[in-house]
């Protein structure tokens, strides 16, 4: 009978230690895996958040146009060109550090860039295009910010870069300064304008 009693008692431990173990490694575990991803996190740059629309069509819209509201633009009309489509609004102050780069740009006659204004009041916005310069061969009007979430759109300024196909190449967040406009998407427009 003694036997018996000891050898449950036995069993009957072995769970309540493995227990006690893991009760003690598993925090560590999590503890040791969040500094993992913390740490890594370190090396990633804060401008560049992925687009799961790079390599796949531009989400398809029939927006009004801004300064016509009666007439409509949709991406099928740029089929054939490279383009940019530029986030923009009146109430972003970010946009306005990146505006002389795309009047410039739109100056030069590099590529044709698509306003898409977002979330904003179309007087204002066009008050502001009056006051700033218009580099926009069109820009649309995403009042109600919908299309916008088509196109994973975070914030303003955000820029794509589209190609002949209607596929997207590249999404920039955040505003364009000269780097990034020399470095990385003047190089890439002109590969993709050269492309048949």
């Amino acid at each position: 009978m003694a036997t018996a009693s000891t050898s449950q008692c036995t069993t009957a431990a072995a769970p309540t230690k493995a227990k006690r173990t893991w009760q003690f490694f598993l925090p560590l575990v999590i503890f040791f895996t969040l500094v993992w991803f913390l740490y890594q996190g370190l090396f990633l740059n804060p401008r560049e958040v992925p687009s799961a629309l790079i390599g796949k069509p531009a989400p398809q819209f029939s927006l009004p146009i801004l300064h016509t509201p009666g007439d409509k633009f949709s991406p099928t009309q740029m089929q054939g060109k490279v383009w940019l489509l530029n986030v923009w609004g009146s109430w972003c102050a970010s946009c306005r550090y990146e505006h002389p780069l795309l009047n410039d740009l739109a100056k030069n006659q590099v590529v044709p860039i698509i306003g898409f204004n977002w979330k904003d009041d179309p007087l204002a916005a066009r008050g502001w295009l009056s006051k700033y310069g218009d580099p926009y061969r069109l820009s649309v009007s995403d009042i109600d910010g919908r299309v916008a979430i088509d196109w994973g759109v975070y914030g303003a300024p955000e820029t794509f870069v589209i190609d002949k196909a209607g596929i997207v190449r590249e999404k920039h967040t955040g505003p364009i300064d000269a780097k990034v406009m020399n470095e990385k998407l003047l190089p890439l427009i002109r590969d993709l304008q050269k492309a048949m």
